[in-house]
């Protein structure tokens, strides 16, 4: 899961747990988006942790060219 679909998980759990007031039977919706809102955060989380690591600085590295008068190519 990317970090748009995190994002979308916490919006719609946000609505769903503070802007509705449906009612179904067997089920919670307050419930429902409070869940969605906690995965959306774990996933954001976990996009964060592992871009983090993805973007770790490398040191650079020294190239040096072999030329020799002798070598035309």
């Amino acid at each position: 899961m990317g970090l748009g679909g995190s994002i979308l998980l916490i919006a719609v759990g946000a609505i769903l747990a503070f802007a509705t007031s449906w009612d179904l039977d067997g089920a919670n919706v307050n419930l429902i988006g409070v869940i969605l809102m906690a995965v959306g955060l774990l996933g954001t989380t976990a996009f964060t942790s592992i871009y983090k690591r993805r973007r770790a600085i490398v040191p650079p590295t020294t190239v040096v060219e072999d030329r020799h008068p002798d070598r035309l190519h």
